[in-house]
């Protein structure tokens, strides 16, 4: 039975109305809680026939059937500590998957007349860029551009979507990344315009004329689905959900008002269009996502399992609040109003909520696509500035540490890492300042001018051989 005070938000809404107005491509978790929550609330304020298509590029179509069965409606449960909210979702009316149905599908979808915007949560990797230009080595990309017809990248399904859309006469779309990559949306664009232009330079043209991209910044902790949240969810509906999510009750959506059409009432639901994302994004980016990352090596290596589990620490949330407020908040252009100590302290709020069981090592995967972004932005202007920044060559060090597989206790880390096989190959063959060196080759972590810093390289090798000899906990404790 469920806990009477466990009441389901029901769907107001007539789904029957909804039409395929937006596509998102990657609907994992983080799709089903933030993006869907927004859209599902300006649904219920301001009833529309804005419906979604929801599509999974690689893994996941088993998933996406399961929600076909459901009629397409999900329960998002909203987790403080012991509460938690619960509402249906009912925006999806339509589940799509190149496996299941075929590449050509997906295309024609993009090309539907009703289509308006597609929404992307496909991760950094997911738009093949090499120094912010389309990686045309890309072993995807290659294959993309060579092939006549089945695309397989979310760049190239795309690109090969709104061809389709240009040769029937139809209006162009908008195209908006919900990732946690800086400046998203004109990565987006530079990525889809540079495969057009292999593909046919008056689709780029076309592309750079009737469509647009704009950036977002997005915050909500969206933990993966483990048996045990998921018989958490259970317990509070009393039935169980395979296609439910939990999170944090907090949620945040900034929009660039760039859009080729109508755009979706987002702001009913709190959502906010604003000219510029970019001071809202780099906060987001390195007081929260550079703290999660330091949070996660460190915490993975000193054998913690969540984040949660790291606030308990009152070494470890002492030292995230020092990270925050101390190295990364000077390197910030902080939007007009915001308060970054309040902004800190509901961070910390937020990190020690035990209901979340945020892994560490969930946080800990891509470090090579998310450092530079979130902890080696700041240390460049750090270095720039002559100012110190310990707590941050810690963070790499840690995530050095954590690459090599094992932490401090010896169990087992997951390096899930697009240059996992790279990194493998130092951890096996080198150990100690050789080993570090080694990863600071990676160019596409470290920028040349970072790695030619005498002062660089010397702190990064420092934490290192600190984290070494003195393991994370009295690490950290020398620092407060």
């Amino acid at each position: 039975m469920s806990d009477p005070t466990f009441q389901v938000q029901k769907i107001p809404y007539d789904r029957s109305m909804l039409r395929p107005r937006i596509l998102h491509i990657g609907f994992g978790a983080f799709a089903k809680a933030h993006v869907m929550v927004y859209h599902d609330e300006a649904l219920k304020l301001d009833p529309t026939d804005w419906g979604v298509v929801a599509a999974r590029l690689n893994s996941g179509a088993d998933e996406l059937t399961l929600l076909d069965q459901a009629g397409g409606v999900f329960t998002v449960g909203e987790m403080s500590d012991d509460d938690i909210r619960l509402r249906e979702i009912g925006s999806v009316i339509r589940t799509l998957h190149p496996k299941r149905d075929g590449t050509s599908v997906l295309l024609v979808q993009i090309a539907d007349p009703d289509m308006s915007v597609i929404t992307l949560t496909i991760t950094e990797k997911g738009y093949c860029l090499a120094n912010g230009r389309l990686d045309l080595n890309n072993p995807g990309i290659e294959r993309d551009l060579a092939a006549s017809g089945d695309p397989a990248t979310a760049i190239g399904i795309i690109a090969r979507g709104l061809h389709l859309r240009k040769a029937a006469g139809l209006a162009g779309l908008t195209v908006l990344s919900c990732d946690n990559l800086p400046s998203n949306g004109r990565l987006c664009r530079q990525a889809i315009l540079d495969f057009a232009d292999r593909l046919d330079p008056e689709l780029a043209a076309w592309v750079d004329a009737e469509c647009r991209f704009p950036s977002s910044m997005v915050d909500r902790i969206t933990p993966a689905m483990t048996d045990q949240s998921q018989q958490k969810l259970e317990t509070a509906l009393g039935r169980p959900d395979p296609n439910g999510i939990l999170c944090e009750p907090f949620r945040q959506w900034v929009i660039e008002d760039s859009f080729a059409g109508d755009r979706p009432a987002w702001n009913l639901a709190g959502a906010q269009f604003v000219a510029e994302v970019a001071p809202f994004e780099e906060m987001k980016l390195r007081l929260l996502n550079g703290t999660h990352s330091f949070l996660a090596y460190l915490g993975a290596l000193a054998g913690k399992e969540t984040i949660s589990d790291c606030m308990a620490d009152p070494v470890f949330q002492t030292a995230a609040k020092r990270l925050m407020l101390e190295e990364q908040a000077p390197t910030l252009d902080v939007p007009a109003g915001i308060d970054v100590s309040s902004y800190a302290d509901a961070l910390i709020e937020r990190f020690s909520n035990t209901a979340l069981r945020h892994k560490t090592t969930q946080i800990a995967s891509d470090g090579s696509q998310k450092l530079p972004q979130r902890l080696l932005a700041p240390i460049r202007q750090h270095l720039e500035a002559n100012r110190a920044w310990p707590l941050a060559a810690l963070a790499v060090a840690g995530w050095m540490h954590y690459c090599r597989g094992k932490s401090e206790t010896g169990e087992f880390l997951p390096v899930n890492d697009p240059l996992a096989a790279r990194i493998a190959e130092f951890a096996t063959q080198s150990d100690g300042p050789e080993y570090v060196s080694n990863m600071l080759t990676l160019t596409a972590v470290f920028e040349t001018e970072v790695v030619g810093s005498q002062d660089f390289t010397s702190r990064i090798h420092a934490a290192y051989a600190q984290l070494e000899t003195d393991g994370v906990v009295k690490s950290l404790s020398t620092l407060s």
